[in-house]
């Protein structure tokens, strides 16, 4: 027993599933707080650097000596130095003093402020890492006199590690609510897969002592859902092939007594016979009479046991003959002659002069039409026509039935000769008519063809070849067995 086959099934599957929900869950709620920090500390310091606009409005006419001594004092006096590293810029982007007061080092390189130089609003910013490796977050402010030559700048820098810091603490403990998710799911998927295998495994056990001949083999069932309904399945199974099993040993039991009765009476009067004078004439024809019944008795048996398993096994013989088709159907339209006069529709009948005789089973036949104009009549309503028409074409013959009833719709229409598929439920019928139609053309060398337009109707083409054509036919006539005709009902 592959336990394991289920449970790799599951971790594959559904596991793999949850796994995969979860980390892009966790990873779209990582961006998600990266963004919201990131975005946070862009506000922050665009608040500080929105003030200059107030702090050098009337610089327009300053110099650039001016607004640097002026920048100076502004830095150094600024509460935000306390919160993040604050510069002045030269218009060629000269650092001339930090707020740190440690020396400034002129190769870093400033994104930010190359961009601020480009704006029309004398903005930039920047994210990425200092030449000490230090990830920040940069904007610088241009401050324009009245003509637009930059004056100088101011540049203002946060680092971004603390930040971090924080995003991968909560990204942990996403994390970790993850992994929780995970053991529980997998706890509680335990007992569920639990619950199937055992039930499975005794299935197995049990199923494997009713192969090996144990009918008396049972399942105990302590489920109500599917695996009960299948155990139940099983127990039945198991006593109808019990019983199965009880009658084929009484039928062999009865059948061997049959067989037993006549051998033995045909062989004691052979020994008999043997032993018999020439003289003794009267028991001589005693005893071949006895041996004739008793042989025939024997074959009767014989053929009993053939049909039983023809029966068994849904075939029978066609009793293939020469027949006139034309009668056939004659007799099979005025069968449902009445009953379309009761339901108030129109059966139109153009029989011809004469029609050649074709080689089949006349029931079988005679089935076909009868199932034909059957079906046309049930899926047509009062008022409408159910026309039949045969004739002769290049050596076969050709019948023709159609209907102006509801028709069959395009996506039906292939399937209708399929054994026990029904294009309309709303009707009567077991689905295997047109099916059982079809092959008992086909056993007859013959064709059923439809064409239907719902809506409009449907016509029903049934090809035989005639006597003369098949006569002609180079190959045999092959011996043709059916299955157990039924009506369409």
């Amino acid at each position: 027993m592959k336990i394991w086959g289920i449970t790799r099934r599951w971790i594959l599957n559904s596991l793999g599933v949850i796994l995969l929900v979860l980390s892009t869950l966790i990873i779209c709620m990582s961006l998600v707080v990266q963004g919201y920090v990131y975005n946070g500390i862009q506000q922050t310091i665009n608040g500080r650097s929105g003030e200059l606009t107030n702090v050098f409005a009337d610089y327009g006419k300053k110099t650039a000596v001016e607004f640097s001594t002026a920048a100076r004092s502004y830095v150094e006096n600024s509460p935000s130095k306390e919160m993040m590293e604050m510069m002045v810029l030269s218009s060629a982007g000269r650092i001339l003093v930090t707020s740190t007061g440690f020396p400034p080092d002129q190769s870093q390189v400033m994104p930010d402020f190359q961009e601020a130089l480009g704006n029309d609003d004398g903005y930039g910013t920047w994210k990425g890492q200092l030449s000490s490796g230090e990830k920040v977050m940069a904007v610088t402010r241009v401050i324009r006199n009245e003509n637009g030559s930059a004056l100088g700048s101011i540049r203002y820098v946060v680092s971004l590690e603390q930040a971090d810091q924080q995003i991968f603490t909560i990204v942990g403990a996403l994390m970790l609510l993850g992994l929780l998710v995970i053991f529980l799911v997998v706890l509680s998927s335990s007992y569920f897969i639990k619950s199937i295998v055992d039930p499975i495994k005794q299935i197995s056990v049990t199923a494997k002592r009713i192969a090996q001949g144990d009918f008396n083999a049972r399942i105990q069932n302590r489920q109500d859902d599917e695996i009960g309904e299948l155990c139940e399945t099983i127990n039945k199974m198991a006593v109808e092939l019990g019983t199965s099993e009880k009658m084929k040993n009484d039928f062999i039991s009865s059948v061997s007594h049959e067989l037993r009765t006549p051998l033995t009476a045909i062989k004691g009067w052979a020994e008999t016979l043997q032993g018999l004078e020439d003289t003794d004439q009267d028991m001589y024809e005693k005893g071949m009479g006895v041996i004739i019944r008793e042989s025939e008795r024997l074959s009767g048996i014989v053929e009993e046991l053939l049909d039983f398993s023809r029966m068994q096994n849904g075939r029978m013989t066609l009793m293939m003959d020469k027949i006139d088709i034309l009668a056939e159907l004659g007799e099979a339209v005025y069968m449902f002659t009445d009953r379309a006069q009761a339901e108030g529709k129109f059966l139109v009948y153009e029989e011809p002069a004469m029609l050649s005789p074709v080689l089949g089973d006349i029931n079988r036949l005679r089935q076909v039409f009868v199932n034909i104009i059957d079906n046309a009549l049930k899926y047509t309503s009062e008022g409408d026509t159910v026309s039949v028409t045969a004739e002769q074409k290049d050596g076969k013959i050709i019948v023709v039935i159609g209907d102006t009833g509801c028709g069959i719709s395009p996506q039906d229409l292939p399937n209708v000769k399929k054994k026990f598929y029904k294009a309309n439920q709303t009707v009567r019928g077991s689905g295997i008519g047109l099916a059982l139609a079809d092959e008992i053309m086909q056993l007859h060398d013959g064709r059923l063809d439809l064409e239907s337009q719902e809506g409009v109707g449907t016509v029903v083409t049934i090809t035989i070849p005639t006597l003369r054509q098949v006569s002609s036919a180079t190959k045999p006539i092959p011996a043709v067995e059916e299955r157990n005709p039924e009506q369409n009902g």
